[in-house]
């Protein structure tokens, strides 16, 4: 696999290969997401004394709910949402006890062998994923629990076993429909919450399943421009290390790209990928938002989010929840790195006809 030798009218069979993964892959990974969310919603919370703890729902994002995933690429988030959790401030003060929880529960069904497979507790248990960097740090109040699920049969699963960031969440969206948009008070009592704490972005799990919407309908072929971006970003990843710009910000900025340069359910991918490389390159210019879901005419969610776009560029808001800035450049310099790389990239055999010749970009202002 060298994306970077790669021509530009092979790039859709380099992701048909490489990228898109194989209806087995998938059917592996899918089993697995059901062993764990069965465990979550029939045994985890079985208490002998006490109130009850239902599970509400327990919601698949990341990756794999968006439908973007990468061949290999085992991982799944699964966001629980708990009757426990009436309100942000006590998802906030609670969620450790529930994530102590599903370990000990973990633990439990491991020692029983209840499901034919072996659960590797990681030492990730109390480590907060952090929403921008995807740095790790040990900290009191965690928001999620890691582990990752393998079998005893290597031709049956992924050989790394599939990993897994579970994370408990308040239901603040009820029952979401096909097009669903919250009720405005939901994103003030947010707003007002995440000022109060002084953490923009501390509950974006809870809208999750608008997340999920927001790229799952989206064009086959944009789903598969959003997987080179990320394979690109990973390859940036393992060559530069850390810090760097939270992967689901590159994920936004290809939809913006696309919704702007494009809007095609088809395209030339290497046009639409030397965009995306462009715009990284450009980053300190980036100020990207979207008003499916709010309303930048509230009287209160209308001057929120003017003070939100007036921070430091590059500013990219989650389309689900206006508290949190994806894209900001913080620690500093976190961009300059990939932007440097797409400088490089941007001359390599991807974004050359086969005469030698430039593709060239979609035209987008910004």
């Amino acid at each position: 696999m060298d994306l970077q030798r790669t021509s530009a009218r092979d790039l859709d069979k380099f992701i048909e290969d490489h990228l898109l993964p194989d209806t087995r892959f998938r059917d592996r990974v899918n089993e697995a997401i059901h062993t764990i969310c069965s465990f979550l919603k029939e045994r985890c919370f079985l208490r002998g004394g006490g109130p009850p703890v239902r599970v509400l729902k327990v919601v698949k994002g990341g990756s794999s709910g968006k439908g973007t995933a990468l061949r290999g690429r085992s991982d799944a988030d699964l966001v629980v949402f708990l009757s426990s959790f009436g309100s942000f401030q006590e998802q906030f003060d609670r969620r450790e006890e529930f994530i102590q929880e599903i370990r000990r529960q973990l633990e439990a069904c491991r020692n029983e062998r209840m499901f034919g497979v072996q659960f590797e507790i990681q030492n990730k248990t109390a480590v907060l994923q952090s929403h921008r960097w995807g740095n790790s740090r040990v900290i009191r109040n965690p928001r999620s629990l890691s582990f990752t699920l393998s079998s005893s049969s290597p031709w049956s699963w992924p050989q790394t076993g599939v990993e897994f960031d579970v994370l408990p969440a308040f239901d603040v969206l009820g029952q979401v429909t096909k097009d669903y948009i919250p009720n405005p008070q939901i994103y003030v009592t947010l707003i007002q919450e995440c000022e109060r704490l002084g953490r923009e972005g501390e509950f974006s799990t809870c809208f999750t399943e608008l997340q999920r919407a927001f790229l799952k309908q989206r064009p086959p072929k944009l789903k598969s421009l959003i997987r080179l971006v990320k394979y690109w970003y990973q390859e940036c990843k393992q060559k530069l290390g850390q810090p760097l710009p939270f992967q689901y910000a590159l994920e936004l900025l290809t939809v913006y790209a696309w919704e702007r340069g494009s809007k095609e359910a088809d395209f030339v991918t290497a046009q639409g990928f030397q965009t995306v490389l462009e715009l990284v390159v450009d980053y300190r210019k980036l100020c990207i938002y979207w008003t499916k879901y709010y309303d930048i005419n509230h009287s209160v969610i209308g001057p929120y989010l003017r003070r939100q776009l007036q921070k430091p560029r590059p500013v990219i808001l989650d389309p689900a929840d206006p508290t949190g800035n994806i894209g900001a450049d913080n620690p500093p310099r976190g961009w300059e790195r990939p932007a440097g790389q797409a400088r490089a990239w941007l001359t390599y055999p991807c974004f050359k006809k086969w005469d030698g010749s430039p593709v060239g970009s979609w035209s987008i202002q910004i």
